[in-house]
């Protein structure tokens, strides 16, 4: 994996998982809207680190943990992911000993599927994502979940980087067909799974609340995928703050 941090190592710390097809820095936008109050830890995952191979979300997590030990931190003020980064965040979230006081979720692809059906997937998601780097970003309307020129250079990196087997270790480990993960009451209490009203990841909306009935699960009315934070970085931020500070959804 590899990290990047903004703000002050004793602020209280931000740990951002980001979404299929992009690269950490992706957060860089939302990021530099909390860098004066929070330490924010920026990962990116080994499926787009380049000379990197790719083992388990489990060993994902232990690199994560690593990286916090080394920068000293104690506690999380708050876990926030977006789309696949959500799938990891989970396993962050069942296997660490670090507190964590809030967790947010952008989006979270919170897809139960079949292994046979994620091998089919993988040559498909490994195209479309290289073609973003063969092509400078041009085929980003026809084959991913938005087209907005601020996120084009990040899946531009990442596609640079990008390896098959890394992509198919990857999906082979996650959003596998199995029950969601046991969190505890008291943290479910204190995490938001929101989606956008129009995007196509609202249909995993039911089973998640299902799965944890003492969250929260707010809609962003009128917004696609991520499209929120992508276009609106800075509202992003405060809606993030908000929820840290006063656990509580803005106005």
């Amino acid at each position: 994996m590899l990290f990047e941090t903004l703000g002050e190592e004793k602020a209280p710390a931000v740990l951002f998982f980001h979404a299929m097809g992009v690269n950490g820095a992706s957060s860089e936008p939302v990021a530099r809207y909390l860098q004066e109050n929070y330490f924010c830890v920026l990962s990116t995952s080994t499926v787009y680190c380049h000379g990197q191979r790719y083992v388990s979300k489990a060993d994902e997590v232990r690199q994560v943990e690593e990286f916090l030990r080394r920068q000293e931190v104690e506690r999380l003020a708050l876990v926030t992911a977006s789309s696949i980064g959500a799938d990891l965040a989970l396993e962050f979230l069942t296997r660490t000993e670090l507190p964590v006081e809030h967790v947010f979720f952008d989006g979270g692809q919170f897809a139960r599927i079949g292994r046979l059906t994620r091998r089919v997937m993988t040559p498909f998601l490994y195209f479309a994502i290289k073609s973003l780097y063969w092509s400078k970003g041009k085929t980003l309307k026809k084959i991913l979940w938005c087209d907005d020129a601020a996120i084009k250079p990040y899946f531009i990196a990442a596609g640079k980087a990008l390896t098959y087997g890394n992509l198919r270790r990857q999906l082979a480990g996650s959003l596998e067909d199995k029950p969601f993960p046991v969190l505890s009451e008291e943290l479910q209490r204190n995490i938001w799974f929101a989606f956008g009203s129009v995007e196509e990841h609202f249909k995993y909306r039911d089973a998640v609340m299902e799965a944890y009935p003492h969250a929260h699960f707010p809609v962003l009315e009128g917004c696609n995928h991520m499209q929120y934070q992508i276009r609106d970085p800075q509202g992003f931020a405060n809606l993030l703050s908000s929820i840290v500070e006063k656990g509580e959804w803005p106005q």
